[in-house]
């Protein structure tokens, strides 16, 4: 049996900027629904879903964590998200195991570009939300203000179910639209009673604008409203819920996460607005492939359903094991059975299975249709994969992420644990999909990429934590290229005579410029048999190793092509050890007469900034020797700016971006092409290439 009717499940994020207090407003409503009895905070380090020792030193979300709470016979699983830039992808691959989402608007600061970025993730899963105004008790709270600011960046319609009474310092409770009672906090102990008199005008209008709304969505109650009639208090709540499910407007309620004013009420919304498994499953059905044969196939949130569930989220630790978190779609997950996961086509074991409220786990004998639970150390589960029963097997499409923006090379503070770091890394990575980590063959460096320079310190900070490794990280090595502009022959002669047998090695070579991303061709135009055909492989190979390590500022060299036209070879010196020294030597001296050039890779770089910010980035990408292609507008007050920009200048974009725009800017770069580098740059590049050759062989 299952544990809870699918009807009574609701599955919400909780979503927002950093610092909007979503998870203030978490451990509200876990204590104010009896979750937990201490009412733990972010500033002491005791709230219940930031855990982390990094999350408690730098007093922000970094990692989504589940919990749940029971209210008014409703399951309300809640999921707690990151809402600084850094993190936020994380965010994104949660909202795929939710049907409903709390969008937090901060009544001081409103809405903020990483909110926006949130509320497209939620568009793209098509879940309904409703927003809570916070922080209405803090100086300068607007909630007129914070309407506005949500209609306009969401570009949606906001409708109030609450509105404030006072702001604040007066702020001292809620106006119910709904119900057009006043409900009043003094001593930490909520009172109905009478709206007051300086409200009464604005509640009405509030009132009318919501019935207004409702009954334009029914042909029938708009032609009675019309002519005069009310609608019932019954048609109201119906109406309030369809709106909401239908994303034809935005329920709003207000409150105060920090005092606890507004988060009874803000319940009660997530039960009557959001949606069950089962009315989101009729909105969106629930549909996979079969991996057998490809066909499209459908699950309900039934338990007499085939088992199917989706990986959300793992968490690798230690001591307890890999931890993946799960959303049942259908039938029911038993402790001590096996599963089919579906993605890696391997059976896993499951031992216990758990709840999770922050990182307490609550054991279950079960977890069903509509539930979020978690099972310790599944051997080839990761994030993404689909776990079902293996007569009736499913695979779920997986949450796509962001690639990685910004990159550095790290080092092992004491040599010989290049192993642990790796061993390590390789661990977190099965809980982060956003982080990359490989060594670079061209460099020989190890490069960690993420979302931001913070979320690579928390990557390396939880390495030392958990894996007791610590690393060094610094700014990794630009892979420029070298090339030629002109054409050149020459000869590549290599003889010694040193007693016995000697070495002789003769050709002629030409080097000519490609085209941009032609690469490299090597043409044999040997007549006769001056070089003999077991030779000129050997030349070759001495050519390509010459052009692997560069010969201007030690860079691979790129677009051109060498002919091989000429040469001699004696009968008893001649080797293809020789053969392979002269033609290296020949391209050495050929590259340098032949106008070389450094080529600087790239990159093409989008950034979205706030209109009033606009002017100052475009300053600051010309001032990396950016070139602007375009601004386009964007929802919400936008810009996008799209240019093109060397990497070398791009390194540490994210900081300076966030520093220009008050974190409010956005970016994404991918590789676009190779260009010349400027001759004072090129200068001072090929000038350390040269101090480092000297040391290195002093």
């Amino acid at each position: 049996m299952a544990n809870f009717d699918v009807n009574k499940i609701r599955n919400v994020a909780v979503i927002a900027h950093g610092g909007a207090g979503k998870t203030s407003l978490t451990e509200a409503v876990l204590f104010a629904s009896g979750s937990i009895d201490r009412l733990g905070s972010v500033d002491s380090g005791t709230s219940t879903t930031d855990f982390e020792p990094e999350e408690i030193s730098r007093k922000i979300s970094i990692s989504s964590a589940p919990c749940f709470c029971n209210w008014n016979n409703y399951r309300i699983n809640l999921i707690d998200t990151p809402g600084f830039i850094n993190f936020i992808e994380d965010t994104r691959g949660c909202l795929k195991a939710v049907d409903g989402a709390v969008v937090i608007v901060s009544a001081i600061s409103g809405v903020k570009a990483e909110t926006e970025k949130i509320w497209k993730f939620a568009c793209e899963y098509e879940i309904p939300r409703i927003v809570f105004i916070n922080k209405m008790d803090k100086e300068n709270a607007n909630f007129s203000m914070a309407i506005s600011e949500l209609e306009k960046s969401f570009d949606a319609e906001a409708i109030p179910l609450q509105i404030p009474i006072g702001a604040g310092e007066s702020f001292s409770g809620i106006v119910d639209i709904i119900a057009m009672k006043a409900i009043s906090f003094t001593g930490g102990k909520a009172q109905e009673g009478e709206i007051p008199a300086e409200l009464k005008a604005d509640a009405d209008s509030y009132r009318k604008r919501l019935v207004e709304k409702i009954a334009e969505a029914d042909d029938a109650l708009l032609e009675r409203y019309l002519e005069g009639g009310e609608l019932s208090q019954e048609e109201i709540i119906k109406g309030i819920k369809e709106g909401s499910l239908t994303r034809k407007f935005i329920p709003v309620t207000c409150g105060s996460a920090s005092r606890t004013i507004g988060v009874a009420e803000l319940l009660n919304t997530i039960a009557l607005c959001l949606p069950s498994p089962a009315e989101m499953a009729r909105i969106s059905p629930v549909r996979g492939k079969n991996p057998k044969e490809g066909k499209e196939v459908e699950r309900k949130p039934d338990e007499k359903e085939p088992f199917s569930a989706y990986v959300f989220k793992t968490i690798a630790d230690p001591f307890a094991g890999k931890l993946s978190m799960f959303r049942v779609y259908s039938g029911v997950l038993k402790a001590d059975s096996t599963v089919m996961n579906t993605t890696s086509g391997t059976k896993e074991r499951v031992g216990q299975v758990f709840y999770l409220l922050g990182k307490k786990q609550i054991p279950a004998q079960s977890v069903g249709p509509g539930e979020i639970g978690v099972v310790a150390k599944l051997k080839d589960t990761n994030t993404g994969d689909t776990l079902s029963d293996e007569a009736h097997p499913i695979v779920f499409e997986k949450a796509r992420f962001a690639e990685p923006i910004i990159s550095y090379a790290i080092a092992p503070k004491s040599k010989g644990d290049e192993e642990k770091v790796s061993s390590g890394l390789h661990r977190i990575l099965e809980e982060d999909p956003t982080l990359r980590f490989h060594r670079d063959e061209e460099t020989k460096e190890m490069l960690l990429s993420g979302m931001g320079q913070v979320h690579l310190e928390v990557t390396l900070e939880r390495l030392k934590r958990k894996f007791g490794v610590e690393v060094l990280m610094k700014t990794p090595k630009i892979p420029y290229r070298e090339t030629i502009r002109a054409s050149a022959s020459v000869q590549g002669k290599y003889k010694k005579q040193s007693g016995g047998r000697g070495q002789y090695g003769d050709c002629w070579i030409k080097i000519e410029p490609l085209p941009k991303g032609a690469g490299y061709e090597f043409m044999d135009k040997i007549v006769g048999g001056v070089i003999p055909q077991q030779y000129r492989p050997a030349v070759e190979k001495g050519i390509v190793e010459t052009m692997k390590e560069g010969i201007l500022a030690g860079y691979p060299i790129i677009d051109m092509r060498v002919t091989l036209f000429d040469g001699s070879y004696h009968t008893v010196d001649s080797s293809e050890m020789a053969f392979k020294i002269a033609g290296s030597m020949a391209l050495k001296k050929a590259f340098m007469e032949a106008k070389p050039v450094l080529l600087e890779p790239i990159m093409k770089v989008e950034v979205t900034t706030p209109d009033d910010a606009l002017g100052a980035v475009i300053g600051d990408l010309n001032s990396k020797r950016g070139k602007v292609q375009g601004v386009e507008p964007q929802a919400g007050g936008n810009q996008k700016i799209a240019a093109l920009v060397p990497m070398s200048e791009m390194l540490t974009y994210a900081n300076q971006l966030q520093s220009i725009t008050s974190g409010r800017g956005l970016y994404s770069m991918e590789f676009s092409h190779y260009e010349d580098t400027p001759g004072h740059i090129s200068q001072k590049i090929i000038a350390e290439k040269e101090a480092k050759k000297t040391e290195e062989n002093a």
